[in-house]
């Protein structure tokens, strides 16, 4: 395997074929539902282990970033998909709130963070700054892409083999298959250099790389963080509930084909999010989908056919799946590509932080009123502080003083 040559989109291909085969989270909203169902879950502690997971995530992900920039990515993804496996199989043996919020929640949650670090942060590495946004675009729509067929899977699974049989056909499944592909990824030779695609960069315009801890002392690293938080948050409230909001507000039963609908554009909107961002810049681009999700959950509550409701669903996914590639390139664009892992993990950790205030915030809503309106308000409202966060960003000082100091 180590003789086995690599080059910058052979990494791109694997780290998109693993994403498209561990991209599970966004499958929850089908499980809850099932859940409420079959188990007589409330939607609260149907919540649970999904956000359990979220949290898993992003600490697994701040700390194996770390790992994943002495070891390598072949080490972190093999790690990864051996704990979504066995957090799956164990999901299937018992089915109980608190067993599922171990299980799915802290073992496949905690694998699935390593494994989404060690796919995002490696391919960067082997292109040149002009195609951080389209790399990572590229490889994060292999999670949303995930969910296409996912949520038809395991709707037809639960179905057919009830839920237990379904956490353990997929737990199977999944490590057998992206432990293979796992085996390709790796990080560029020691002195390589990428070519330019569209102009050399110029000496003085070179991001120097910097240390997590010298990016947790400039004030863009909390602006991002916030504006992840916040932002992140609306979207997970709308994957994490997607199947209950047409159940509760247009007395639909097929939310699972929203949740295939949400895919579609969440994969759309990676994809040019990260088109995009390289030609009009990561925070113009930022501010523009910050400000219309806000409106949209600001009018989600008076979605109130399946035809509107599913326009709701589609522009969310959109405008949620175009901050996913922004957020790893503002990080790239600030504080440079040798230590990503670290740095994009810590910033990330403001991912988990949305998993906590959309999901349970709209749960604790909708059993205290049989209502989301409250909740997509307040949605609404963190977007618009995220953009006006977005405002006043440039290159911290303290990088460039950083390196100047190392050099």
């Amino acid at each position: 395997m180590a003789q086995f040559k690599r080059s910058g989109w052979f990494i791109v291909a694997v780290a998109t074929g693993i994403n498209l085969i561990g991209g599970l989270l966004y499958i929850w909203s089908i499980i809850a539902a099932n859940l409420i169902s079959a188990y007589g879950w409330s939607s609260k502690q149907a919540s649970l282990p999904y956000t359990a997971a979220l949290v898993a995530f992003v600490i697994a992900m701040a700390i194996f970033g770390r790992v994943l920039d002495r070891r390598g990515p072949r080490f972190t993804a093999t790690l990864a998909v051996l704990l979504m496996g066995a957090g799956l199989v164990l999901s299937g043996l018992f089915i109980h709130p608190w067993w599922l919020v171990f299980s799915f929640g802290m073992v496949t949650g905690a694998g699935t963070g390593i494994l989404y670090v060690s796919t995002t942060a490696p391919p960067a590495k082997w292109f040149a700054a002009e195609k951080n946004g389209l790399v990572t675009g590229i490889v994060v729509a292999g999670v949303a892409l995930a969910t296409v067929y996912y949520s038809p899977l395991v709707n037809a699974l639960l179905g057919a083999v009830g839920l237990p049989r379904t956490f353990i056909f997929i737990g199977i499944a999944v490590p057998a298959i992206c432990g293979l592909l796992a085996q390709f990824m790796a990080n560029p030779p020691a002195g390589y250099a990428p070519p330019a695609s569209l102009s050399a960069a110029a000496p003085a315009q070179r991001v120097p790389d910097v240390t997590w801890r010298e990016m947790v002392k400039t004030p863009e690293f909390y602006k991002l963080w916030l504006m992840l938080a916040f932002s992140s948050s609306a979207g997970l409230m709308i994957f994490g509930h997607a199947a209950t909001v047409a159940r509760v507000q247009v007395n639909w039963n097929g939310g699972y084909l929203l949740v295939s609908l949400l895919a579609v554009f969440n994969v759309l909107g990676r994809l040019l999010g990260g088109v995009l961002s390289d030609r009009v810049g990561r925070l113009n681009l930022m501010r523009i989908v910050f400000i219309v999700q806000a409106i949209n959950l600001l009018l989600f509550s008076r979605y109130d056919t399946i035809g509107l409701l599913a326009f709701g669903m589609a522009l969310a996914g959109l405008c949620y799946g175009a901050t996913f590639p922004l957020f790893p390139a503002m990080v790239m664009d600030l504080y440079g590509k040798k230590n990503l892992g670290s740095n994009y993990g810590l910033v990330n950790t403001a991912w988990g932080v949305g998993g906590v205030i959309g999901p349970m915030i709209a749960a604790a809503i909708l059993d205290a009123s049989g209502s989301y309106a409250a909740a997509f308000a307040a949605a609404s409202a963190l977007l618009a502080i995220s953009a006006i966060l977005s405002v006043g960003f440039h290159r911290p000082a303290a990088i460039l003083q950083a390196s100047q100091r190392r050099a």
